[in-house]
């Protein structure tokens, strides 16, 4: 499944729900469904800096793509961290590079979040595009 097919699957699930209040819930629930993150990965140097919240990324690279899991002791930020991963874990560093993430626009996330909260998100994304640089430039 591409970048592209996995946004347009997230913005088919949030377009069930008119109210805020609900696309709030579903983002809490994703988040709650989300394996937790080994502790041996909850280290500094995993912390994204620039969120209100704790939020720790782990990125590893496998067979050329990058597999993202992290973790949030934010349910919302949980959430939000949960649909990028959703988006973008298992591509290859060029994939994640090269993506437009218009699904945040889309299901009116960037719009309904906090400034806080935006730039959080705005910092999660640029640190996985920092992890897909890292592990480009390596090969």
């Amino acid at each position: 499944m591409t970048i592209n097919e996995r946004q347009d699957e997230i913005i088919e699930e949030f377009s069930g729900f008119d109210d805020w209040m609900d696309k709030y819930q579903l983002l809490i629930d994703l988040g709650n469904e989300q394996e937790p993150l080994d502790e041996r990965y909850k280290t500094e140097s995993n912390l994204i800096e620039g969120c209100q919240s704790r939020v720790w990324l782990q990125a590893d690279y496998i067979d050329g793509k990058i597999h993202f899991s992290a973790e949030s002791d934010a349910l919302i930020v949980k959430g939000i961290v949960t649909l990028l991963i959703r988006v973008l874990s298992d591509s290859t560093p060029q994939e994640i590079l090269d993506a437009d993430l218009y699904f945040i626009e889309q299901i009116g996330l960037k719009e309904h979040l906090s400034p806080t909260r935006s730039n959080g998100l705005v910092a999660m994304v640029k640190q996985m595009r920092m992890y897909a640089l890292a592990f480009q430039t390596k090969k």
